[in-house]
C-alpha cells in the first residue's frame, strides 16, 4: 500500500487532466463558433450542429461505455477514449468543411464518453474511502477550471492565430495524459462477459438526432412542414421503441423501473429544466457580445469568466450547505437567484455594459455553486444504494441531453424573431448585419430568449415544491 501512495497522486493527476480537456474544449468551441462559421461558410444550424454533435455522441455512448470498461478493463477503455479524442481533435482542426468537421465532432463525442465514463471508477478504486472526497473534489475543480481557461485561451488564440489554433491548443496535454495513463494505470478489473443493448443505443440516439434537428430546422423548414412533422413523429416512433426494448430486454441502457420512484423521476425532471436553462446562457451570450455587439472572441471570453469563476469556491461550499441544511433549500435559493440573473440578462441593451453583463453572470455562478451539488445529491440519493450505478448512469445521460437541448432551444428562441440568415451573417459579421435596425432587432430577440428560458428554471421550482410536499405528506 505505501508504493502505491504516490501513484495514486499521478492517476488523479492523468484522470483530472481529462475532465480538464474535455471542459476547455466544450467551452472553447462555443467562443470560437462565429469564426468557425466564417472560415467554413457556415449557417448558424450548421455551426450549432459543431457543439451538438459532439453532445450527442457523448451521452448515447456514456452508459455503454461503463459497461465496455466492465469487459475488457478500465485502463484500456480510458486510454482508448482518450486516443479517440485526441485524434479526431487533431482531424477538426484541418477539417476543411463543415460535414467533416460535425463528422469529427460525432467521434470526439465517443472517445469523451469512453474517457469520462471511467474516470470516475478509476478514482473510486485508487484511493481509499477516507481520501475519497478530497480526491473527487479535485477532479472536479478541473471542471469549473476549465470552463473558465477556455474562453479566455480560445478567444486569444483565435485572434492571433484563427480558429484552428482552439483544436491543437490540447494535443500536447491530451498525448501526456496518454502516455502517462500506459505506464501508471493498472488494470485490476474483474472481466464479465455481458451483452450490449445495441437496439436501445440505436433507437435512443436516432430519436435525439431526429428530434434535435427538427428543433433546429423548425423555423427554416417551417414548423409544419411535412419535414418538421416527420422528424417529430421519427422521434415518437423511436422513443417509444426504445422504452418497448428497455423493458424487455434483459440489460437494458436504461433502468426503466427506477422511474417508479417520484422523487428520482422528479429529480430528473428537475436536472432536465435546470440543464435547458442553464447552458443556454453562455451560447446566448456569445450570439449577443460577438454576433450583436461585434466584439472580439477575446474579449468576449473575458466578459465570460464571471460565470464560471465564483463556482471554485462556491461548488465546494454549496456541498457543505447541503449536507447541513439538506438540498431541497439549497435548490430553492438556486433556483430563484439563476431566474433574476437571467432577467436581468434579458434588459440588455445594444450598447455593451460591463456592469449589466457582468452582475448577473457573477449571481447565476454563485447560486449554481450553491444549487447544483444538491440538484445531484437530490437525484442520487433519491434511490437505493444497490442501484446508484444505474441511477447515476440516467442521471448524467439526462444531464447531457439536457445541453444538447438548451442550446438547439436557445437558437430556436432567437429565430422566432430574426431569420435565421441574419443569425448566421451577424456571427460572421457581415455588413448588412452591422446595421443599427438589425443590431436591435437581434438584442431585442436575446433578450427575449434570455427571459423564455426562465420557464425552464421555474417548472424545475415546481418540481422542488413537489418534493418538499412530497417528503412533508411521508414524514406525517
Amino acid at each position: 500500500m505505501k508504493n502505491l501512495c504516490p501513484r495514486k497522486w499521478i492517476i488523479l493527476a492523468i484522470v483530472t487532466l481529462v475532465s480538464f480537456i474535455t471542459n476547455v474544449d466544450a467551452t472553447i468551441v462555443i467562443i470560437g463558433l462565429p469564426s468557425m462559421m466564417e472560415g467554413l461558410h457556415l449557417s448558424m444550424t450548421m455551426g450549432l450542429w459543431i457543439i451538438t454533435s459532439y453532445i450527442i455522441t457523448s451521452t448515447i455512448f456514456l452508459l455503454p461505455a461503463g459497461r465496455w470498461a466492465d469487459m475488457v478493463g478500465t485502463k484500456r477503455i480510458f486510454i482508448l477514449g482518450f486516443g479517440i479524442f485526441t485524434i479526431s481533435t487533431v482531424l477538426c482542426g484541418i477539417a476543411n468543411s463543415g460535414d467533416i468537421m460535425i463528422f469529427f465532432r460525432f467521434i470526439k463525442g465517443v472517445g469523451a464518453a469512453l474517457a469520462l465514463a471511467t474516470a470516475t471508477p478509476i478514482i473510486v478504486r485508487t484511493f481509499p474511502p477516507n481520501q475519497l472526497g478530497l480526491a473527487v473534489g479535485i477532479n472536479s475543480t478541473s471542471w469549473v477550471i476549465g470552463s473558465i481557461a477556455g474562453p479566455v485561451i480560445g478567444g486569444a488564440l483565435i485572434g492571433e492565430f484563427g480558429w484552428q489554433a482552439i483544436f491543437f491548443v490540447t494535443v500536447p496535454f491530451a498525448l501526456i495524459g496518454m502516455i502517462a495513463a500506459w505506464f501508471v494505470l493498472e488494470d485490476t478489473d474483474i472481466i464479465v462477459q455481458s451483452k450490449m443493448d445495441w437496439i436501445g443505443m440505436l433507437t435512443f440516439g436516432l430519436g435525439l438526432v431526429a428530434l434535435l434537428l427538427a428543433l433546429s430546422e423548425g423555423q427554416t423548414w417551417g414548423w409544419l412542414s411535412p419535414s418538421i412533422i416527420g422528424l417529430f413523429l421519427a422521434v415518437l416512433v423511436m422513443w417509444v421503441a426504445f422504452v418497448i426494448t428497455e423493458l424487455r430486454t434483459q440489460h437494458p441502457m436504461f433502468n426503466l423501473s427506477l422511474l417508479s420512484n417520484r422523487h428520482y423521476t422528479a429529480g430528473l425532471g428537475i436536472t432536465l429544466n435546470y440543464c435547458i436553462g442553464y447552458f443556454a446562457i453562455t451560447f446566448l451570450l456569445t450570439l449577443y457580445l460577438q454576433g450583436a455587439l461585434q466584439l472580439s472572441p477575446l474579449e468576449s471570453g473575458m466578459l465570460m469568466i464571471p460565470l464560471s469563476a465564483p463556482q471554485l469556491i462556491m461548488g465546494p461550499l454549496g456541498g457543505i450547505l447541503a449536507d447541513r441544511f439538506g438540498p431541497v433549500p439549497m435548490m430553492l435559493i438556486g433556483l430563484i437567484f439563476i431566474s433574476t440573473g437571467l432577467f436581468m440578462l434579458g434588459n440588455l441593451g445594444v450598447q455593451l455594459s460591463v456592469v449589466a453583463v457582468v452582475i448577473p453572470l457573477i449571481i447565476i455562478s454563485i447560486t449554481n455553486g450553491l444549487s447544483w451539488s444538491s440538484v445531484a445529491k437530490t437525484v442520487l440519493s433519491a434511490v437505493p444504494r444497490e442501484q446508484s450505478g444505474s441511477a447515476s448512469g440516467m442521471f448524467y445521460t439526462i444531464y447531457n441531453v439536457g445541453r444538447a437541448l438548451s442550446q438547439t432551444l436557445a437558437l430556436a428562441a432567437v429565430q422566432l424573431s430574426v431569420p435565421p440568415v441574419i443569425i448566421s451573417q451577424a456571427l460572421m459579421g457581415t455588413a448588412e448585419a452591422q446595421s443599427q435596425h438589425v443590431r436591435t432587432m437581434l438584442v431585442h430577440s436575446i433578450d427575449n430568449s434570455f427571459q423564455i428560458f426562465i420557464i425552464f428554471f421555474l417548472i424545475a421550482l415546481l418540481l422542488t415544491l413537489f418534493l418538499i410536499h412530497s417528503q412533508r405528506a411521508n414524514n406525517v
